[in-house]
């Protein structure tokens, strides 16, 4: 499997392109901001791949800000939970007051197609399984991908619910962090220790390493036990 990334200029957001290998099919994952669409085209043509689709982990502007010109350049849809899709039209319904007033005035549209994910759903692209879980606290529509290449190696793709060393915020609008607990403790902690986790912001991880050092996760993990 082929994964590369880059941070886009604005909040560190991580773009995430996998394929299953060069030379192949690929998916785009979180396009940030500013516009990043140059950026996707030339890491694109390095490794000589096609972007098939644009996933979306939630509807927060700086992991949704460069979709319409990057679904609309190369003619390909973008995947968003349903609870989230109303965000690609009206981000400041997600975003605290000081935020929203940064966007006040602009206009922001849905690229031309737009497809809504829902839990357990199973997407097949570019040769990669790709497993959608509904993981709501940061956003309402807040998921998790888990991508497999269908051979021995699968990745989660975090969005973020979980960084290394920390988890998302919960205090922004359709934000609660009684969803994020019921998240962490039903969708992150299962997961195998092995699987490899490439967050929204920071540097990847594994869920083994997380379990042991993550204090949000260590907390949850010995609550459960007394």
């Amino acid at each position: 499997m082929l994964v590369t990334s880059f941070p886009a200029p604005a909040f560190a957001t991580n773009c995430w392109i996998i394929a299953s290998a060069k030379g192949s099919e690929c998916i785009v994952v979180d396009p940030g901001m500013p516009d990043v669409s140059g950026q996707i085209s030339q890491i694109c043509s390095d490794f000589d791949l096609k972007p098939i689709a644009v996933l979306i982990t939630h509807g927060h502007l700086d992991h949704t800000f460069s979709l319409v010109p990057t679904c609309d350049g190369y003619g390909i849809p973008g995947y968003i939970h349903s609870e989230d899709r109303v965000l690609l039209e009206h981000p400041e319904r997600a975003l605290s007051a000081l935020f929203a007033s940064d966007v006040a005035g602009m206009t922001f549209k849905e690229p031309s197609e737009v497809r809504d994910l829902k839990n357990n759903d199973t997407l097949n692209f570019a040769g990669l399984e790709i497993h959608v879980s509904h993981a709501p606290g940061h956003t309402r529509g807040s998921v998790l991908f888990t991508v497999s290449d269908g051979v021995d190696e699968s990745v989660l793709l975090s969005g973020d619910v979980l960084f290394a060393g920390s988890i998302g915020r919960t205090d922004q609008p359709t934000g609660s962090a009684k969803d994020m607990e019921n998240t962490l403790v039903k969708k992150i902690l299962p997961l195998p220790d092995s699987l490899r986790v490439l967050p929204g912001h920071g540097s990847e991880t594994t869920i083994g390493h997380e379990k042991r050092v993550n204090p949000f996760l260590k907390n949850l993990r010995e609550s459960r036990y007394r």
